[in-house]
């Protein structure tokens, strides 16, 4: 159990109930407040209610992919201080990566990845 995280409010995004739940519990675990979401629309709607740090984002999510939801969250109104942005994808195509690029990801991750390298990544994006 650390601390890095204090203080910082992550919203996790994935459909897979299994990775969902490991990085919330690996996240809450270093001090950071977590929200989670499981698709598309409910990712946007805590993003704008909750206005949290980080947001960890699956590309392909049911509802609203994650593409959608990282143009909406980064490029949406009222946006001078949009959260930063870590997708994660089992996608190995770089035309997504490049695209993800295009609209402001601060980090990509491809899956599958251990998820010490996700928590430094989150550390390194807050800092």
């Amino acid at each position: 159990m650390s601390d890095e995280l204090a203080g910082k409010k992550i919203l996790v995004v994935d459909d897979d109930r299994d990775i969902l739940a490991a990085i919330d519990t690996t996240l809450s675990n270093m001090g950071a407040e977590t929200l989670t979401a499981g698709d598309g629309n409910t990712a946007v709607q805590l993003a704008e209610d909750e206005a949290p740090d980080l947001v960890v984002l699956d590309m392909m999510l049911p509802k609203r992919s994650g593409f959608l939801v990282m143009e909406k969250i980064k490029r949406g109104k009222e946006k001078d201080d949009p959260p930063r942005v870590i997708m994660i994808t089992g996608n190995m195509g770089t035309r997504h990566r490049l695209y993800a690029e295009s609209l402001g990801v601060d980090r990509y991750m491809n899956k599958p990845f251990r998820i010490q390298k996700l928590a430094e990544a989150c550390v390194e994006v807050l800092n």
